[in-house]
């Protein structure tokens, strides 16, 4: 820590905090006779909280984002002289960095070629969901409306994205819904048996093909869109089985299906690839993203399309009604795409894609090793540095560990000083997982130090 606060000045701090902020995700009673924990600065993968404690940072950011790690001058420098020069102007006119940022993006996503800037993930997909609404107007008499997504998946906080969600802890209490909106069933392969009717071989063509009877138990005159993660986050850290994503995709052309890929946790790098559906040769027709596009410097999110869609709504210009009549007001700020040029530059001159992928397997490794150790460890999925670990009362059962014991391991790493994360509010009875999803920059060194506390947080909590 640098010293910019004095502990006068933090103890205001806090004292402010806990009398006007309202923390994410928090129950707030406990802070009436405790402190919150406020994060003050960090520096490459390290933060420190107001005590001047330090930790080593797992989830980047809490949830998914820091990518590159903290305290990138480049970035910040690049915001501020884009501030300086032009801070905002509505996106119905282009900017500077807005458009050389969309080359740069389009040249990492073979087939696509168009980018909608939005301020969150929440609201890149509400335009995905917009845009296969408006289709289904233009194109199908309005009829071929509804947007199936898959149970576990998560895919933002307003009501459309809720309506989408697969959580249902998450959505729990915020209904009624959106109607149009249709959950097809999950694809984990370790809760197969769960699952009335899942083999024992080719479990990935099964679940996909579960997609298909919904699609024609709903009619497929009726379905206009699927929106799916490539790897499920907060549902579990769900790394698709082999040969799902093929099948989905040939569902999707069977019935003229539009394909949203929801990437706003695994993209830009998250898997070791730019994108987490390159993973497995498909064709998306809609891509979101946001988290990791700028690394948290400035708030930015994209929905990318291909061309095939970017012409349903250019068909016809004298019809005042057929263009995408939407707005989204912080999508015209240039900080966003001016920090993720650097993002960007940053992955690419430090090879940090390929770093993802070397040492998301070594964590892999050193997870299932954890697991020879701690008999709790049921599962270790994942890809790249993205990974999950869940945690199981007995491994032929497979019954799930109480939720404040997993809670208790996260408690345990902290005290430790490494924070790690857990499926939180999800899926009712399957808050099991913990999850990890340090920046792109770790090293083998950092890792271990992850997996050491988890192994003494285990050991504690479940001796």
């Amino acid at each position: 820590m640098d010293g910019t606060y004095s502990q006068n000045d933090l103890s205001h701090v806090v004292d402010a905090d806990k009398a006007h902020v309202w923390h994410h995700l928090v129950q707030h009673k406990p802070f009436e006779t405790k402190d919150p924990n406020i994060i003050i600065e960090g520096k490459g993968m390290r933060v420190w909280n107001q005590a001047g404690k330090e930790h080593l940072d797992a989830v980047s950011g809490g949830v998914w984002t820091v990518n590159v790690g903290y305290g990138r001058e480049r970035i910040a420098k690049a915001v501020y002289d884009q501030l300086m020069r032009l801070n905002y102007f509505a996106g119905s006119a282009g900017s500077v960095p807005g458009a050389l940022f969309a080359e740069k993006l389009i040249e990492k996503m073979p087939g696509m070629t168009r980018v909608y800037y939005t301020n969150s993930g929440s609201e890149a997909n509400e335009k995905a969901f917009k845009m296969i609404r408006q289709i289904a107007h233009k194109r199908h008499g309005g009829k071929k409306h509804k947007i199936l997504y898959r149970d576990r998946d998560y895919h933002g906080t307003t009501i459309g994205c809720l309506s989408a969600g697969g959580q249902d802890e998450r959505n729990a209490q915020y209904g009624p819904f959106t109607p149009g909106f249709v959950r097809v069933p999950h694809c984990l392969e370790y809760r197969k048996h769960e699952q009335d009717g899942a083999p024992v071989e080719n479990y990935g063509e099964w679940a996909a093909e579960q997609i298909e009877k919904v699609i024609l138990a709903e009619g497929p005159d009726t379905v206009g869109g699927l929106c799916l993660e490539p790897v499920t986050a907060g549902g579990g850290v769900i790394a698709p089985p082999e040969g799902y994503w093929q099948k989905v995709q040939e569902i999707c052309r069977k019935y003229d299906v539009l394909l949203h890929i929801d990437e706003v946790v695994c993209g830009v790098g998250r898997t070791g690839t730019w994108f987490g559906y390159q993973h497995y040769g498909i064709e998306p027709d809609f891509v979101t993203m946001a988290k990791g596009v700028a690394s948290g410097y400035a708030a930015i999110a994209c929905m990318v399309t291909s061309e095939r869609v970017f012409e349903m709504f250019k068909d016809d210009a004298t019809d005042p009604m057929n263009y995408f009549r939407d707005i989204s007001t912080f999508g015209g700020c240039t900080a966003g795409p001016a920090a993720a040029i650097e993002n960007m530059a940053i992955i690419e001159e430090e090879g940090l894609l390929e770093n993802t992928t070397d040492m998301g397997a070594y964590m892999l490794d050193q997870l299932n090793a954890l697991a020879d150790r701690h008999k709790v460890i049921g599962d270790v999925r994942g890809k790249g540095l993205f990974l999950g670990a869940e945690l199981v009362t007995d491994r032929q059962s497979k019954d799930v560990v109480p939720e404040a014991q997993v809670q208790a391991v996260v408690a345990d790493c902290m005290a430790q000083g490494v924070i790690i994360g857990a499926t939180n509010r999800s899926v009712p009875g399957r808050n099991n997982t913990l999850c990890f999803s340090p920046a792109l920059i770790a090293t083998k060194d950092d890792i271990d130090e992850i997996v050491s506390a988890v192994d003494g947080a285990l050991g504690r909590i479940f001796a």
